[in-house]
């Protein structure tokens, strides 16, 4: 195979004549987190306290907890690299929080080899991110990130910082573009629910039904004898799709519910379908609008009318006794027609994600192996 100008073939791979494969010990330290007995942990901020962060509290604050600073061994910033060692999944990649860190969390220092943020996007990729998994799985026991393999592991490295920035500033700008797109999704859900809220408020006029006299609750069957690959109509689970077929359950505007498992997630279809028996579907009265019912659905805390102690279910005839207000169809129309156009905002919005996360994904993997210079 010819190998273009400027490039050399490796047992590795090609990279660029000037580039050599670097272990991962060369480019890091590695400094594992700690932490004093759970007796000493307090759960609200207090004068002598520190953070102490677990890899749950990089997706929420609602469980955070406190240490005194005295047993604090271990201390990040909101620019480190940090790395959490278990899972699922294993090997997330994280930073934006300073505290002192558990030992689920590994510091992952860079030598004076590597540009700090080129370090980042280094341990992002998706192809060291299936290295570390694969050697979870198949490692008897272990169910964490092997870190003596991840030093071995060979990077391709740019021999001057001056590139490394420039790579690493490249992919910031796409991460900036994917968060501004992920703020501006969220923005709009927030004034999503909250237009939900308001205009779902029974107002005067509005009458109090059961579920039951607006639709009946019908059970999904199983799709063994009617799946087909190449089938026209969907066919859902309570995880989402699950296949095709070519025939049908239902054909008209439903909202469909978790009967087990994934309760609280109502959906909406207006196009035949057919459902697992882990899902209902709705057949909804005529003088009933289907999709101000779904609005409907969103407001209801279905994990109230869980009738199991293990895995979550519902019964069809509790949900047709529990009670909501509605208006007159013709507000119902209205009020689902609102709602619709800033479900179709967000709609809109979202294809452009994830077109921009797939031109990152291509971004990294043509930067980061020298394909592509910018220096």
């Amino acid at each position: 195979m010819e190998v273009k100008k400027g490039y050399k073939q490796t047992e590795f791979g090609v990279i660029p004549n000037d580039w050599n494969f670097t272990p991962i010990n060369d480019l890091y330290d590695f400094q594992g987190g700690s932490q004093p007995p759970r007796h000493t942990f307090i759960f609200e901020e207090k004068a002598g306290y520190i953070r102490l962060l677990q890899i749950r509290d990089y997706k929420t604050n609602k469980y955070a907890s406190y240490i005194p600073e005295s047993l604090a061994k271990r201390h990040c910033k909101a620019d480190d690299i940090m790395i959490g060692r278990y899972g699922p999944p294993i090997f997330q990649i994280l930073n934006g929080l300073e505290g002192a860190y558990n030992v689920a969390l590994i510091k992952a220092i860079p030598t004076v080899r590597i540009n700090k943020k080129y370090g980042w996007f280094i341990l992002k990729q998706e192809k060291l991110f299936e290295f570390v998994e694969k050697l979870s799985q198949r490692s008897s026991g272990q169910t964490g990130v092997d870190l003596n393999e991840l030093k071995n592991y060979l990077i391709p490295l740019p021999p001057t910082k001056a590139e490394q920035i420039a790579i690493a500033n490249a992919l910031s700008g796409a991460d900036a573009l994917i968060a501004s797109l992920e703020k501006l999704i969220e923005k709009k859900r927030a004034i999503k629910q909250g237009a939900i809220q308001k205009l779902l408020r029974p107002k005067e006029g509005w009458e109090v039904r059961k579920l039951g006299e607006l639709l009946k609750i019908r059970h999904g069957r199983s799709q063994k004898d009617v799946e087909d690959r190449s089938g026209k109509y969907p066919i859902l689970g309570t995880g989402g799709l699950m296949g095709y077929t070519n025939h049908y359950l239902y054909d008209k505007p439903s909202v469909l519910i978790g009967r087990k498992g994934t309760i609280d997630k109502p959906q909406f279809l207006n196009s035949p379908f057919w459902t697992v028996d882990t899902l209902f579907y709705t057949e909804i009265n005529d003088d009933v609008s289907a999709k101000f019912i779904y609005y409907r659905f969103l407001l209801i805390d279905w994990y109230t009318h869980n009738e199991a102690s293990g895995v979550p279910s519902l019964n069809a005839k509790t949900i047709e006794n529990i009670e909501i207000s509605v208006p007159k169809y013709e507000e119902q129309i209205r009020i689902a027609n609102l709602l619709t156009d800033v479900d179709d905002e967000i709609k809109s919005i979202e294809p452009k994600l994830s077109k921009y996360k797939m031109i990152k994904k291509g971004m990294m993997q043509e930067l980061l192996t020298g394909k592509i210079r910018l220096v």
